[in-house]
């Protein structure tokens, strides 16, 4: 029991430092560079570096507590075969598409940054930012959705 809460209690806190993270840069900071705030690429560089990290570390941490509580909690029938288990299999994908999306966009913004450029990779990579914030928010719904068993109220 204390085992699932402190698990649990882990996978939130990163879920909510990964999502809040990538929801800040993708609607505070990039716009802020795109429209010519910053006067360096240095506090960008630092930001996409930090971002890099914190979302690389939340993933890992996300896969291990997910994994152990979906081990704990979940058959290979219950997965396929429950909307609970759906929501799971949806969390996964959006687990993934996630990072996917903030290395993509970490990506274009270090390719522009090192041509000590600011605008121009701030606006490049600010989609994609804002792809993933959209995802981290449904991360963060689904979680709820699991979390208070709302598959039980349909």
């Amino acid at each position: 029991m204390v085992d699932a809460f402190l698990a649990q209690t882990i996978h939130l806190i990163f879920a909510g430092i990964w999502a809040g993270s990538v929801f800040y840069v993708a609607f505070v900071v990039l716009p802020l560079a795109r429209d010519g705030a910053f006067n360096t690429t240095k506090p960008l560089e630092a930001i996409s570096g930090k971002l890099t990290t914190i979302s690389r570390v939340s993933a890992l941490v996300l896969l291990l507590s997910g994994g152990h509580l979906a081990g704990q909690r979940y058959t290979t029938a219950r997965l396929f075969e429950t909307t609970n288990g759906h929501l799971v299999l949806g969390m996964v994908v959006l687990w993934a598409l996630l990072a996917g999306l903030v290395e993509i966009g970490a990506k274009r913004l270090e390719t522009g940054l090192n041509g000590k450029k600011l605008r121009e990779p701030a606006a490049n990579a600010l989609p994609v930012y804002r792809a993933g914030a959209v995802v981290a928010v449904g991360l963060l719904v689904v979680g709820g959705a699991i979390t208070s068993n709302a598959a039980a109220l349909l």
